[in-house]
């Protein structure tokens, strides 16, 4: 083995292991980025069904949210803005 093959053979292993950290970068992105798990969408239109049963919403101002705060315990949030005459009522 010269010494060119010993530097040459290094190099690829360094691609490698630099391609593998880029790849474990982009599904961890990914996976931050979709939002939550998929039945979350479902959830959502169930909660606004039981909330239209009682008052009147609109659908674009209801926020669902879920946070993973850890291996254990993950945080359904729920935001809805009421029109003023329904804060009233």
């Amino acid at each position: 083995m010269s010494l060119l093959d010993y530097f040459r053979s290094n190099k690829k292993q360094n691609t490698a292991q630099l391609a593998k950290e880029r790849l474990q970068i982009i599904v961890a992105h990914e996976r931050s980025s979709r939002g939550g798990p998929d039945y979350l969408p479902q959830l959502k239109q169930d909660i606004l069904d039981v909330i239209r049963k009682y008052v009147q919403i609109d659908p674009d101002k209801i926020t669902v949210q879920l946070d993973q705060k850890s291996d254990e315990l993950s945080v359904l949030e729920l935001n809805i803005t009421f029109a003023d005459d329904q804060k009233k009522g």
